[in-house]
């Protein structure tokens, strides 16, 4: 059952990852060239219209760290043993994504080529620490109650 959950867990982080990212994308209408809610159907040809556009290379950088950290989090939140690697793990996968697109598509310029690994990988960890933060302090503030319970 762990490895159904967990699956789960990875699937929606991937897609508010995803979703954020694609928010970003539309957030300013003259990046807009597309039909779709997301581009990523004409990918190689949104990425000609944006090509010389650092402004949105900056923004995808803005809000890859965003979903990495939120896809995180809600991945972390969902499974049972292991949030922070769970988290980490949605970092690595949009990572492979996002080496994939660079590699696939000559459209990226040098600054983002070197920042996306400084911005899925360690933004998902910060998402996971996060929960796992939240979790700990709960679980002393139960142990802590239970404590004074017994002591009256």
């Amino acid at each position: 059952m762990n490895f159904l959950r967990n699956t789960f867990a990875v699937l929606v982080g991937l897609s508010i990852a995803g979703l954020i990212i694609t928010l970003g994308i539309r957030i300013n209408p003259r990046w807009v060239t597309f039909e779709d809610f997301a581009p990523f159907e004409n990918w190689r040809k949104f990425l000609k219209t944006v090509a010389h556009d650092d402004g949105f290379f900056g923004f995808l950088l803005l809000f890859t760290g965003i979903g990495s950290i939120v896809g995180g989090i809600a991945t972390a939140i969902i499974v049972k043993y292991g949030k922070v690697a769970y988290a980490i793990l949605i970092g690595f996968i949009l990572l492979f994504i996002a080496m994939l697109d660079i590699i696939i598509f000559p459209y990226h310029p040098t600054f983002y080529k070197i920042l996306i690994f400084l911005t899925f990988f360690p933004f998902a960890w910060i998402g996971g620490k996060i929960v796992e933060v939240i979790y700990e302090r709960k679980k002393k503030k139960r142990n802590a109650q239970k404590m004074n319970r017994m002591n009256h």
